[in-house]
């Protein structure tokens, strides 16, 4: 039994997505996450800094004594998993090898699209990941600026949501894609308006279920899982304005937030 945290973080309040799935499927799991709200968003950021950020943050949470981190942002995954797997001792897990595989598995006439940050497209990194799987699948990437502010702004289910959703849904529509990589945390959010432009014949992916899977199985392997007869606790910290955290962080995690702690940027960065 190890009854370490389970680290988790993300640029905002995204990657509560993922962590909801965390806490289901490991309810007897601890867990932190951190919010970085001062520097969000990072997907106009160059890949260089992003690396800078992930690192700060990892290396913060390892600092706290967590047995496992999650890279709960897409963003953060492609500019930094390998350097974070070989800068920590504890394993480090991202979101972006999941979401390649389920999106390999659900097409069926090899034409993927990705809907992701700037930053995650420049990256590169869900193209070798799916053709890695697959090298004759074909995918189709488009940066999608507007919608992580959108989603974040107050009535982000409103016209301009789907107008955005539109236009970036519709170079993927004429390539003839069947599946759609949601690759960015906040996406889910609207997954609704998503799904009625794309269509039902379209398969959207998420993989925060299979995140939280390999989660479980990496714990289970490497004999650092909790004992599965107590109820897990979470908390929270965000370098931003922690009440609105809790008021905005409620909509993405789907549990109740009672409190989130502040920490300073300059404390991160002291770390790295």
């Amino acid at each position: 039994m190890d009854s370490r945290p389970i680290g988790v973080f993300d640029s905002g309040m995204g990657g509560l997505t993922v962590l909801h799935e965390c806490l289901v499927t490991l309810p007897h799991e601890d867990f932190v996450y951190l919010g970085d709200g001062a520097r969000l968003p990072y997907g106009p950021r160059p890949l260089v800094e992003i690396r800078r950020f992930a690192a700060e943050i990892a290396g913060y949470l390892e600092q706290q004594g967590v047995k496992l981190i999650v890279a709960a942002c897409n963003s953060a995954t492609a500019a930094a998993l390998p350097d974070l797997q070989q800068l920590l001792t504890v394993p480090v897990i991202g979101v972006l090898a999941p979401e390649a595989h389920a999106a390999v598995l659900a097409t069926r006439n090899r034409r993927i699209g990705l809907l992701a940050t700037e930053a995650t497209v420049a990256s590169g990194r869900y193209p070798e990941l799916v053709r890695a799987l697959d090298a004759g699948a074909e995918v189709v990437s488009i940066a999608c600026p507007r919608l992580v502010p959108l989603i974040e702004a107050d009535g982000a289910f409103g016209e301009e949501i789907a107008v955005a959703v539109r236009e970036y849904a519709a170079p993927l529509k004429d390539a003839g894609v069947d599946t759609v990589i949601l690759g960015c945390t906040h996406y889910p959010l609207i997954r609704p308006v998503l799904q009625r432009v794309f269509g039902r014949g379209v398969t959207l992916v998420f993989s925060a279920e299979e995140t939280a899977r390999e989660v479980a199985e990496t714990l289970e392997r490497k004999g650092i899982e909790n004992a599965d007869s107590r109820e897990g606790a979470y908390r929270f910290l965000t370098t931003g304005d922690p009440g609105l955290f809790c008021e905005m962080g409620r909509r993405f995690l789907q549990l109740p937030i009672g409190s989130a702690e502040y920490v300073e940027v300059a404390t991160l960065e002291a770390v790295a």
